[in-house]
């Protein structure tokens, strides 16, 4: 399902658009600076019957996203460039197990499968100067040796290799990739 499928369904169950939701936003004053987005979820869930994920999609319409490319690029500026051609290539090998897309944030890179329903992430991929730290929903293994539990660090992936080197890209951490993608 496309993210306008999926505000196509928030309309058919409340009759509203992203446009009115966020006139009605307006109104109520939750988008001056300063309101968190979690108040605007919890308006969202207690006025309109929205599920977490429903309500999510419509908050995410309310703000303006820099493109892709600049968040792209901001992921790699400075020291962090370093690590463009390593990620490149680890992209080239995810994209062997079938379409690999990328949704970059602010903070780090998903690598997502499409899928018939919601595209389904099974990766990502976050820079600093010094290391190249790559995230993986695995769930169900144990961590062990490089693969270590994610922990507080995301809570969208299971498991974290901390990569130092280009040549630690490797076939252990493509096996893992690898599981993680079928798994979806």
């Amino acid at each position: 399902m496309t993210f306008q499928a999926y505000l196509d369904t928030i309309k058919e169950k409340t009759g509203l658009g992203p446009s009115e939701f966020r006139e009605l936003a307006s109104a109520k004053g939750l988008l001056e600076p300063g309101v968190k987005t979690g108040a605007i979820l919890a308006w969202l869930r207690a006025e309109f019957g929205l599920g977490s994920g429903h309500a999510m999609a419509i908050a995410a319409t309310f703000t303006e996203r820099a493109p892709d490319a600049d968040r792209i690029e901001k992921q790699f500026s400075g020291a962090k460039n370093r690590w463009r051609p390593t990620f490149e290539a680890l992209l080239a090998v995810t994209n062997t197990f079938g379409v690999t897309n990328i949704a970059p944030t602010d903070t780090y890179i998903s690598l997502v499968k499409p899928t018939t329903k919601l595209p389904a992430k099974f990766a990502i991929v976050a820079f600093t100067a010094d290391r190249m730290d790559v995230g993986i929903k695995l769930k169900g293994v144990e961590p062990a040796g490089r693969l270590a539990a994610a922990g507080s660090w995301n809570a969208m992936v299971t498991h974290r290799v901390r990569i130092t080197d280009p040549a630690q890209v490797d076939a252990e951490l493509v096996g893992w990739l690898r599981r993680a993608y079928d798994a979806i």
